[in-house]
């Protein structure tokens, strides 16, 4: 019997649910676990580096020439002075450091297939920074503060995840992102070419958008994927392009170990001819980076990866059949 001195109000306030009971539907999507659940959750990758730079004070970076733009934005805006240093043939890092306290290393996992790369740095190296946007699938090694990419691997407006343990942690509001998703939705209804200006509209909104917590929108989608399965096809598809094309290949990294790559990084001296083919072909390969050119010199591998590496598309929304077709257009196009 309901106690007379708690009112029907009280009763309705007591049972109230936590969130809405019944309404129109959401996008069905299965829950599944993040990869990176236990990570610190941001925007993108670049405002990753921005929360690790004010959280352990850096004022000097050494980085590698061999980088894309996007990585100055908070490195200008925080005023950290860049020191940009050569790669070798291995992708390794060529170069002697100032081992002052407030200074760190910048290293990127290439195309996800320099892992072994990863960990002689940071066995030889204190206050590294590993650069993982490429290599969603490595786990981060231990006091290495390490960067990861979502919208490089997967159909999300936004996304990084970051792994540090410094103990000082900066408190962000959550950037919504569902009105950013309508070049996701439009590149399903009406194709890639349609949905282009869109997708470069939201590229100019991180430019300039800031630091922020993870949309719950892109959370949401990222708990949805089947991560097993994703990296089940790209090591596929990677091992299916080295065998059949791999001879061809100038690169010295050893491929035989991968974990979910971003790409197949293939190397010749008329890559550049190459890239064009496969454009005519309809295959469209990512540019690694032409921006740096300008502060590289052309005696230099960097030079040569920037003119001539085409980054042969291995993800997941593809199999054995897209990649029978990029390794016959690859082979044509040598025999000529």
């Amino acid at each position: 019997m309901m106690d007379q001195h708690i009112s029907i109000e009280q009763v309705i306030v007591m049972t109230k649910p936590s969130k809405i009971i019944g309404g129109f539907f959401s996008l069905e999507l299965p829950n599944k676990s993040e990869y990176h659940q236990h990570a610190v959750h941001l925007n993108s990758a670049r405002y990753a580096l921005e929360y690790v730079l004010r959280v352990r004070h850096y004022n000097k970076i050494y980085l590698p020439a061999y980088l894309c733009d996007s990585v100055l934005q908070p490195i200008k805006r925080l005023g950290v002075t860049p020191i940009f240093y050569p790669i070798d043939a291995r992708f390794a890092p060529v170069l002697d450091r100032d081992s002052q306290p407030d200074t760190c290393l910048y290293y990127v996992n290439y195309f996800g297939v320099n892992g072994r790369n990863v960990h002689d740095v940071c066995r030889t190296n204190d206050r590294v920074i590993i650069d993982n946007t490429q290599a969603f699938f490595e786990r981060p090694i231990a006091h290495a503060d390490t960067l990861y990419s979502a919208r490089k691997f997967f159909g999300v407006p936004d996304g990084g995840y970051l792994y540090t343990d410094a103990k000082e942690r900066i408190a962000l509001e959550r950037d919504p992102s569902y009105y950013r998703c309508d070049a996701l939705l439009k590149q399903m209804d009406m194709g890639s070419a349609s949905a282009e200006a869109l997708f470069q509209q939201n590229e100019h909104y991180l430019d300039s958008c800031g630091m922020h917590a993870m949309a719950r929108t892109t959370q949401r989608i990222l708990t949805s994927i089947d991560y097993a399965r994703v990296r089940a096809v790209r090591n596929a598809n990677f091992r299916f392009l080295h065998e059949h094309i791999g001879k061809y290949n100038q690169l010295q990294t050893d491929f035989r170990d991968v974990n979910g790559p971003l790409c197949y990084p293939f190397l010749i001296d008329r890559g550049s001819q190459l890239k064009q083919v496969l454009i005519e072909q309809g295959i469209y390969t990512d540019d690694f980076w032409e921006e740096t050119a300008s502060r590289i010199p052309a005696d230099r591998f960097e030079h040569h990866l920037v003119e001539n590496l085409a980054a042969l598309p291995i993800d997941q929304r593809y199999g054995q059949a897209e990649m029978q077709v990029i390794a016959q257009v690859v082979q044509n196009f040598i025999r000529r």
